[in-house]
């Protein structure tokens, strides 16, 4: 078992059932008719798995999607089945240790495609728009300035890579790739789904810049899987932070992207362990976007 001040870098101890999956962060294991999602504590940056593992992250990361696919059901219907490790008394040996990071889903075709809503012209997005005054085949306005809200959120998707970086394409792109009309469909959720809780956001003093979406298709119809607006696949900024032309301190594994941005690591080797008082702070920032976010 894990201590209080330890990290749970792989459930496969704990965990009865076939392991199909492990990416950077979560485990796939196969309960037959379900998938069960358990979400470790591990960090990754710069395409390394980091570390110590970072405690409650997976917990956060969990809970935080549990609460958003609860919030978000009347728009989109979602994958989960349950969250309740009592259920699983036959598959999970440690319950008191992944209560909080279990998620048992029903099984969707996945589409592969990462479906990015950006709200505010920052990150990969800006990057893009210093070069060639677009954004994934958008044209935009001269003159933007970084971390600029957009009149209106823009939609700009990546072709998955399970290996790797996912890339960058143009809606027509991915027309060609998954077909005018379920491209159409995944816009409109995705803006629709950015719309609702960047209102949800700013109700709290919460900037939701930009975020993204996976999608998968059960009987025909499309519906919302993996993860959402966790840390982990959204940019969260506190309102009093926002400022043009700056380097915004987001709400999330910032403390580790500094650190490693400032140290003398290569990014062409693992690097050294992070830290405790970078693993601390980390802790520290999950757990606050999780209490901001949901008032617990």
């Amino acid at each position: 078992m894990l201590n209080a001040t330890e990290g749970l870098s792989t459930a496969v101890d704990y965990v009865k059932a076939p392991l199909i999956y492990k990416g950077k962060v979560r485990e796939l294991y196969d309960l037959g008719e379900h998938f069960l999602i358990v979400v470790t504590d591990r960090i990754s940056a710069f395409d390394y798995v980091l570390s110590p593992a970072v405690p409650d992250k997976g917990n956060v990361l969990n809970l935080l999607s549990k609460f958003w696919f609860d919030l978000s059901a009347s728009l989109i219907e979602n994958h989960v089945v349950h969250c309740d490790v009592s259920q699983l008394a036959d598959v999970i040996t440690e319950p008191e240790l992944l209560k909080h990071r279990v998620m048992v889903t029903r099984k969707a075709e996945r589409i592969d495609i990462e479906c990015v809503v950006r709200g505010y012209i920052t990150g990969g997005g800006w990057r893009q728009y210093q070069k060639t005054g677009e954004v994934n085949g958008i044209p935009l306005p001269e003159g933007l300035r970084k971390n600029e809200r957009f009149p209106e959120p823009i939609f700009t998707p990546a072709a998955k890579n399970d290996v790797g970086h996912d890339e960058d394409i143009s809606e027509a792109r991915m027309a060609e790739l998954v077909g005018a009309e379920r491209t159409q469909t995944l816009r409109e959720r995705s803006i629709e789904l950015y719309r609702f809780a960047h209102d949800y956001c700013a109700a709290r003093g919460i900037i939701l810049a930009d975020c993204k979406f996976e999608f998968g298709i059960i009987d025909g119809k499309v519906i919302l899987i993996d993860e959402i607006f966790t840390p982990d696949s959204s940019r969260y900024w506190e309102v009093d932070r926002y400022e043009l032309d700056i380097e915004i301190d987001s709400m999330d594994k910032e403390p580790v992207r500094t650190y490693l941005a400032n140290s003398d690591w290569d990014k062409n080797s693992p690097p050294a362990p992070l830290p405790d008082s970078v693993v601390a702070e980390t802790t520290r920032r999950y757990r606050e976007i999780f209490t901001r976010l949901t008032e617990k």
